[in-house]
């Protein structure tokens, strides 16, 4: 697959706050452990190695061998499994939501970045050994935001009623979907192995959870991927401690809050992602996962009669740990307390939020990761490309917003210059005479001057306009073909990765696009990716 590059900060799709931080801003340090090169992951596995005990290692081993338990298990993965046994072993961690059928295509960018850095490490580091995770965050509760994927346009739903964290949802009205799904499809082999997957990954399991595993191990298993469920009772007994701290110390709500007043002052336009709370935890049984929150030393379950006092709850934690939920704030700290991790692999909203997490992560003394923008790309055929090359555009122009990209291209092709800005200077010039003057006499007249140059100044802007609305009138045919490639690679104005979904490519490209994805995308080149598929 043939692929070019362009800058994130060139696309205008990703924060100010993300662009900084590829260009290592000397300001934002103290917001991150190590950049992620790979001369750095020598340190990190150093600082990681000695905090994390072999007792950690076998609960990890011993708890992921019990959820791989229903599972067929490749060769490759099973290696991976019981290489985390040894003191020499790491992990690489991305994670997402459970959503219906992988839903958005960036999902797929997310692993395969993560495959990728582990094959980099040890070709880097061949004396350790280092494990792809992708840790399911089966105890989300966002139902809606989950519940469908794009396919053809149109949005393929999962309607029913739901509550509780969603990876012990059961599956009932996935059939109904099922033949929504599958009655667009055609007769190909591909259409075929796309009704098996969604079949059995869906029909054939209770839960979301399990759906999940099944079928990004259907889809990675040969690459060695190691699929991680955070809501298992072994992993959780290893966190006790930091839930019985954020419980009665609620340690987090002011090293978080303070984090984020130093990050609003490093730069305003530095978006916040996420707000601790004074207690950022949930409660999960049966159907419920609601906020633990603290009054008076009474501990309430949001929204439920159910309440403790401070000994009751300790002793339901040691009890059962399994109930209590970590929010987005405490999940990454879960996530390092329980696995020999390097690095995280995320999306722009995903490295924002962690960068608010540091100095949490110091008051526990626990490692903080490294930080990796996942892998982005636009997929585009050969087809679409030789259009773009007859129309004369380039690929990066389609990165505008559709009236600057119209903008753009009419003044590119127009016989007509619609740039006034020679008129405009010429002017200038002619009132600066005019100042001179006004100089040698009242305010008044200066004041005059300034007012005929404002109205003269904005009667050519007005007219360059009319100009530019003319010329867009006479292009409109050659203008219209470039805004339909532009709909096409960029759906609903927003990037492919962001609403696509991987089958509309598997219909085309089969069991070939992972491995073909997988060769172009590289995870430390810190560019967005142009693929040519």
């Amino acid at each position: 697959m043939p692929t070019d590059c362009i800058s994130f900060r060139d696309t205008n799709y990703f924060s100010s706050l993300i662009c900084d931080y590829l260009d290592e801003k000397e300001a934002l340090k103290p917001f991150y452990n190590r950049f992620p090169k790979l001369e750095n992951f020598k340190a990190q596995m150093e600082e990681k190695q000695s905090s994390f005990t072999s007792e950690s290692r076998d609960v990890l081993v011993k708890a992921l061998n019990h959820q791989y338990r229903n599972v067929e298990v490749s060769d490759q993965t099973k290696v991976n499994i019981n290489l985390l046994e040894n003191s020499n072993a790491f992990t690489v961690v991305t994670g997402h939501q459970l959503n219906l059928f992988t839903g958005p295509l960036y999902f797929f960018y997310k692993i395969i970045s993560t495959i990728n850095l582990c094959k980099e490490l040890k070709a880097q580091y061949p004396e350790n050994d280092f494990v792809p995770i992708y840790w399911m965050a089966t105890e989300d509760h966002d139902f809606v935001e989950i519940n469908f994927f794009n396919f053809k346009g149109k949005k393929v739903q999962w309607n029913r009623e739901a509550s509780g964290a969603v990876g012990e949802l059961n599956l009932q009205g996935l059939d109904q979907v099922f033949e929504v799904f599958g009655s667009q499809l055609n007769g190909t082999l591909n259409a075929t192995e796309l009704k098996r997957q969604f079949s059995e990954a869906y029909l054939n399991h209770s839960n979301l959870a399990e759906a999940m595993q099944f079928l990004v191990n259907e889809l990675f298993k040969g690459f060695g991927l190691v699929i991680v469920d955070g809501n298992d009772q072994a992993l959780k007994i290893q966190f006790i401690p930091y839930v019985e701290e954020e419980l009665l110390q609620q340690t987090a709500f002011s090293k978080v809050s303070e984090a984020n007043e130093n990050l609003n002052a490093l730069d305003g336009n530095y978006k916040i992602q996420v707000n601790p709370r004074e207690i950022n935890l949930f409660y999960i049984t049966d159907g419920i996962r609601e906020r633990i929150v603290e009054k008076n030393d009474v501990y309430y379950v949001n929204n439920t009669k159910i309440t403790f006092s401070k000994s009751e709850i300790i002793k339901h934690l040691n009890e059962v740990p399994e109930r209590f939920s970590p929010n987005v704030i405490m999940r990454p700290l879960f996530q390092e307390v329980v696995l020999p991790n390097l690095c995280y692999i995320g999306g722009g909203g995903e490295l924002a939020y962690w960068m608010q997490l540091k100095s949490n992560f110091e008051s526990h003394k626990v490692v903080f990761p490294m930080l990796l923008l996942r892998n982005s790309a636009l997929l585009i055929t050969e087809k679409q490309k030789v259009k773009l090359s007859k129309l004369n555009v380039e690929i990066s122009d389609l990165f505008l917003n559709q009236d600057a990209l119209k903008t753009k291209i009419t003044k590119q092709i127009s016989e007509v210059d619609i740039d006034f800005s020679s008129q405009r200077n010429h002017l200038k010039q002619q009132f600066k005479a005019l100042y001179d003057l006004a100089e040698k006499t009242d305010d008044s007249f200066k004041g005059a001057v300034a007012a005929q140059e404002k109205k003269q100044i904005n009667g050519l802007e007005a007219l360059e306009k009319r100009l530019l609305k003319a010329q867009k009138r006479k292009m409109s045919d050659h203008i219209n073909r470039i805004v339909e490639i532009q709909k096409e690679l960029f759906p609903k104005e927003s990037l492919q990765e962001r609403y696509m979904n991987f089958s509309e490519f598997y219909l085309e490209y089969g069991s070939d696009l992972i491995p073909n994805l997988m060769h172009s995308l590289k995870p430390l080149q810190g560019e967005f990716t142009i693929v040519q598929v």
